[in-house]
Formats: C-alpha cells, structure tokens, sequence
C-alpha cells in the first residue's frame, strides 16, 4: 500500500511527532525510518542522510538504511560514496540480490564493464527470474556496442515478460543498430499496440520506415507522433530529415522552421537546415542558418567550419579562410581543423602565385 500523499502542513506536523517520538525512544530504528521517509517526501535528502548515519551509528547492520543510502548517492552520481554503502550491505546481507543488483548498476554507470558484468551474473546467481537484470545487462552490452549479445538478454527478458515494454523497445533499438529494420519494425509495432501514446516509439517506427523507405507509412507515423502529448521539437526535425531523403525539400524546410517556432533557442534545427540548403547548393541560404546557429552557439567552432564550407563552395575563398582561422583559433588542439585551414590556404597562395605570373605575361 503506498503512502498517502501530505501536504506540506501535514508533512511538517508528521516530521514533529516522529522527532517526539525518537527523543523518547532513542535507540528505536523504527522511528529513524519513519523521520527519513518523511524528509525524502519534503525533498529534504540531506536530512535523509543525516537521519540514516544516525540510524546506523545505533544499528550498523541495518541493510535497508546502507541500500537507502547507496541509492541516494548513486542517483546524486557519488559512485564511490555509494559502492562504500552497498558494499558494507553485502557484508551484511551476501546472498541479498538487489545488493549485487545495484553495485553492477554502479560500476554500469563508471563504464567499468568487466565489474558491472560479474556482479550481474552474481544478481542472476539470487534471482535468475526477474527480467529487469536481463534487461540491465543488455544495457550493458548495448551500451559497450556488442549489440549481437544486448539482443541475446533483450531476448532472455521478454521470454519471462513476453509484453516488457523496455525489453521490446530496447530490443528494436539494437535492431535498428544491426540493421535488421524489419525485426526492429516488429518489436517497435509491439510496444505501439500496448502503449499507442508512447511519442517516442511513434518516431522509432516513423524513422525505421524511413530507411525502410516506406514513405506513405512512414510521413503517416511522423504525424501520428506529432498528435501525441510532448515535446515535438525532435519530431519535427526526425520528419524533416525523412521529408530530405524523399526528396521533399520545401516540406523538409518547413518542417525545419517549425522547429525553430518551438524552441528558437536551439541551434541544431537552423544547421540541418543549413546543410540541406548547402545541399542543395542554395549557398545563400545556408550561410544565413549557420550565422542563426552561430547566434544560439557562439563559441561553437564546428559551426565556424560549416560556414567556411559554404564560402569555400560558393568561390568565396578569402572568406572561406577568415571562418577557418575562427575555428583553428577556437580549438587549436583540434587537428582536423587545422589540415583543412592548411590545405584550403596553400591552394589559396598557389592559386595567387599562378595568377600574378599570368599576369605578368
């Protein structure tokens, strides 16, 4: 049964009768329990930790503080801090599977592979029958780009949960990634059925249908996806990109500048608009996206070049070289810049050395 909701009145007057109630009993952990929860309620996590140190200064053994407190470090991203708590948990407690579970998640997220994986397979060692493990250790694999063997556990999950709505997400996202579009169509539609207001894999089968080029289903997923609750910024953009591919610019364009309306404070909109329109060799255009980008990210080099790339294309090789300088000066580590400044501007010099002896002539 979960807790009822208080307000902040009530949560107050709660937090009072609870600290009565541990200055009367002092050594009772059942009360440090109840004054933390409390807290967590009011977003006080501060007080939670203190709360829980003090519990375990009367019970150091206590296995439901050290994984509260490894959680509350782990979800601030104080890895160490939290492997310190879930560590002394297994000491505790060493055949308790969610202690196993949580220290993989820990080294999962310091991308220390090898670690993350032993302590998954000790979880699976307590529980092999909960498919959020499998799911877990698919992230994993998917995350370290061994998709072969993220499918193989995205697999394992749904044979236990055959409707896991994560699993057959995941599952079509490694797909995609193998590039078996239609098996990745497949689960993407399975998550559809079971959740038809999930904006996110609305998209997933739009773009999917996309490189399937499947136009007509696939411009009729994007609009779906737009008529779904959310943030439709993204939307806009995947369809645009399909508009590109199909060959329908004027749409693409349009599509891009929506974009713009909904957030006009982010430049990725107006630099895919602006490679589409260098695409298109509409060099104007394209300079006078980049130069919008330029005014959301200002000290973006890569935009530099991208603007460098459209003079360079448009003849306009001073220029060209004034935006390259920019960038290099931006980011002197940055050797690719520094190559293409370099070639541009020997073939700028050569040139101007074969033109004066023309000249001379």
């Amino acid at each position: 049964m979960k807790d009822k909701k208080m307000d902040k009145k009530e949560l107050e007057k709660s937090i009072e009768k609870t600290v009565l109630k541990m200055a009367m009993e002092p050594n009772n952990t059942e009360h440090y329990h109840e004054l933390a929860k409390y807290y967590a309620m009011d977003n006080q996590y501060e007080k939670v930790i203190s709360v829980y140190e003090s519990l375990l200064e009367i019970d150091p053994k206590d296995i439901q503080t050290l994984l509260n407190l490894g959680s509350i470090w782990f979800y601030s991203k104080e890895y160490k801090k939290a492997l310190k708590y879930f560590n002394q948990a297994m000491l505790v407690n060493p055949s308790n599977y969610l202690v196993y579970y949580n220290i993989a998640n820990t080294y999962a997220e310091l991308k220390n592979f090898s670690k993350a994986l032993h302590f998954y397979n000790r979880t699976l060692d307590f529980n092999s029958h909960d498919p959020e493990i499998y799911n877990a250790i698919a992230l994993l694999y998917h995350d370290f780009e061994d998709f072969v063997e993220a499918r193989a556990y995205y697999e394992k999950a749904l044979s236990i949960e055959p409707n896991n709505l994560t699993a057959l997400i995941d599952l079509g996202n490694v797909c995609f990634k193998l590039f078996d579009y239609n098996k990745a169509l497949e689960y993407y539609y399975k998550v559809y059925a079971l959740a038809p207001d999930n904006k996110t894999v609305a998209l997933c089968i739009a773009n999917t249908l996309a490189v399937n080029k499947d136009k007509e289903k696939c411009y009729e997923y994007f609009e779906k996806a737009l008529k779904l609750d959310g943030d439709n910024y993204k939307a806009y953009i995947c369809y645009a990109i399909a508009k590109s591919d199909f060959k329908d610019y004027d749409d693409a364009i349009k599509l891009y500048k929506k974009a713009v309306e909904i957030n006009p404070n982010e430049a990725n909109a107006h630099i895919l608009a602006g490679n589409l329109y260098s695409n298109l060799k509409k060099y104007n255009e394209a300079e006078n996206e980049y130069k919008e980008a330029l005014k959301i990210n200002k000290l973006d080099p890569s935009i530099y070049v991208l603007i460098a790339n459209v003079y360079y294309m448009n003849e306009e090789i001073e220029r060209s070289i004034y935006s390259y300088r920019a960038a290099v000066n931006m980011r002197p580590e940055n050797d690719e810049y520094k190559l293409v400044f370099i070639q541009v501007l020997d073939d700028y010099i050569e040139k101007a050395r074969k033109d004066d002896i023309v000249a001379t002539f």
